[in-house]
């Protein structure tokens, strides 16, 4: 067994931080109190919480390409958490059903008509000033 370099006047101590010199990045340590603390602010759940921050990089998605990524059931996913963040003012429809054109060469070479179009869901404004407080948290 490997002798211990910590001194022994430390032996009796709750803790002992390591050197700074062995720890490059340590910012999810507070994550569970950062996550409880934005929660309440902002009156979120924890799904709704990941949902945003899953969502944050993107410009807008559909529920297929959410379901499919986050590996979540697609009527689950809409019900409980796209419809909801949506009816808080987290999520808009970017691109509605009415939105596709009507031009013959749309409804030629594209798969989606106004008939079967996949409405486009974005972040609001808002959720992503909460999301930028998430990471702001974390990172102080």
């Amino acid at each position: 067994m490997p002798r211990s370099k910590v001194p022994k006047k430390r032996m009796f101590r709750d803790f002992s931080l390591q050197d700074k010199k062995y720890i490059k990045r340590n910012n999810l340590k507070r994550l569970k109190q950062i996550r409880h603390k934005v929660q309440k602010e902002w009156e979120v759940s924890f799904a709704d919480l990941e949902f945003l921050l899953w969502g944050y990089d993107l410009q807008f998605f559909t529920i297929d390409y959410a379901s499919k990524d986050l590996d979540y059931n697609k009527t689950n996913l809409s019900n409980r958490i796209i419809y909801p963040l949506q009816a808080k003012g987290l999520l808009y429809k970017h691109f509605d059903k009415l939105t596709p054109s009507q031009t013959m060469e749309d409804h030629l070479f594209r798969d989606e008509t106004k008939y079967n179009y996949r409405v486009r869901y974005a972040l609001t404004q808002k959720a992503r000033l909460l999301v930028q407080a998430f990471y702001r948290e974390l990172e102080a």
